[in-house]
């Protein structure tokens, strides 16, 4: 049986950083690595709040990214 091994996480924040030509929002985002793999979704949430009170832009998105190897 196969097995997933977490291997790297990651943090991503979107932001809302102003309108396009046709009025359409426009996003800019940054990535954090070295997330710790056993955060959880509220610890996540928590520090990307935190961090979003240091920008002057609206947070639009939080994300977390986690990349697996796959053994057999």
């Amino acid at each position: 049986m196969a097995q997933a091994i977490i291997t790297d996480s990651k943090l991503r924040l979107v932001f809302e950083t102003g309108l396009n030509g046709q009025g359409k929002p426009v996003h800019k985002s940054k990535t954090y690595s070295g997330v710790k793999q056993s955060a959880t979704a509220d610890q996540l949430f928590t520090v990307g709040q935190a961090i979003s009170g240091l920008s002057s832009y609206p947070l639009t998105e939080i994300n977390r990214n986690d990349s697996f190897d796959i053994l057999g």
